[in-house]
């Protein structure tokens, strides 16, 4: 069975850079009380609403809704063809009747509006409410609806994320129970990133039997107004949100610059290459892969030139980006003709 994630309060703290050090996730206590944000939304619906609004730029916001009956889960249909949600766009005010509307009434739809830009859709935050973390790319999102579940997925970056209303549950796996996730299409997910299909609130063991191992290295996390969690780099987690207004504003952060590019679009070019291979080249490349990439590089190609080491050197923006440029001509170029007059 899952455990209680390891939690420290704000005031025993200390250096927030430790946690980030340490890789493991942290539930912090009171992390954030002192928000402006935090303060309106303890007093209430109404008072969170007119704080959100107060900061609100007028762009239209993309909202998701989904029946009653999905009881909170956006997730697929049930042959996987479509999603058992709509989306649409709506302004802060739309969203904000349609959650206060919603409170009483127990057959009411699940609102959610995912993953929002804060420096574009709530300008004034980020002067207000001071960002818990120092980094020269720190992209700050903020989530809002009513109760809501989001399934089990993986975020490259480093992720801090802060309660502002409502109360949320985390439930989080390391990243090495992929194999017993039972994850789902990488190609059509609901919201870009791939997913488990498991549901965590009630999980089918007869069809999903392996989610058991899963189960046992879960963490569990129950936060209220105020509180934050430290989701390292890769570490699956589900997300459950279970009040009437639900306000939460997470921060993502790489620590390697963003020129470098995604390493989910290099899995996929290796489905594409190297996934159908014959087992014994296959093999093969798994050596090349892990010598060129896996393992470590310091000193390993010192038997060539400095000048002449080209990409095996360390990548700056200049030679990344060229790299990029000389992946996608060769991928260009190994379209069939008519494809490749598509994209003229």
């Amino acid at each position: 069975m899952s455990r209680l994630i390891n939690e420290i309060t704000a005031d025993d703290l200390g250096d927030i850079e430790s946690v980030v050090a340490a890789q493991q996730p942290l539930l912090i206590r009171g992390f954030v009380t002192h928000w402006p944000a935090v303060k309106a939304s303890v007093l209430g619906f109404d008072s969170a609403a007119t704080y959100l609004s107060s900061q609100y730029s007028g762009r239209p916001l993309t909202a998701y809704v989904g029946k009653h009956d999905i009881d909170g889960r956006f997730f697929y249909n049930d042959d996987f063809s479509d999603f058992n949600f709509r989306r649409g766009q709506a302004t802060l005010p739309q969203v904000l009747h349609k959650l206060a509307s919603s409170r009483s009434d127990k057959s009411a739809p699940t609102v959610y509006v995912g993953s929002t830009m804060i420096d574009e859709w709530f300008p004034r935050f980020n002067r207000d409410n001071e960002a818990p973390i120092r980094r020269e790319e720190l992209l700050a999102s903020i989530w809002i609806g009513n109760r809501s579940r989001v399934s089990a997925h993986y975020d490259f970056p480093d992720n801090i994320a802060c309660v502002v209303a409502g109360e949320r549950t985390f439930t989080l796996f390391p990243p090495e129970q992929v194999k017993n996730l039972y994850v789902g299409p990488l190609d059509v997910t609901p919201s870009g990133q791939e997913i488990s299909v498991v549901d965590v609130k009630s999980p089918d063991l007869a069809r999903f039997p392996n989610y058991q191992e899963a189960e046992a290295e879960a963490l569990v996390a129950h936060l209220q107004p105020g509180d934050a969690i430290f989701i390292p780099s890769m570490w699956w987690h589900h997300v459950e949100a279970s009040s009437d207004l639900n306000v939460l504003v997470n921060y993502w952060w790489c620590e390697s610059p963003s020129y470098l590019g995604t390493p989910s679009l290099a899995l996929k070019h290796a489905l594409l290459a190297i996934r159908d291979l014959p087992a014994h080249q296959k093999a093969h490349w798994k050596r090349l892969f892990d010598h060129y990439v896996f393992e470590d590089q310091t000193g390993k190609h010192d038997h060539i030139p400095e000048a002449g080491r080209g990409i095996l050197d360390r990548l700056d923006e200049q030679s990344a980006n060229q790299l990029k440029q000389f992946i996608g001509e060769r991928l260009m170029a190994s379209l069939p003709d008519r494809e490749q007059g598509k994209k003229k």
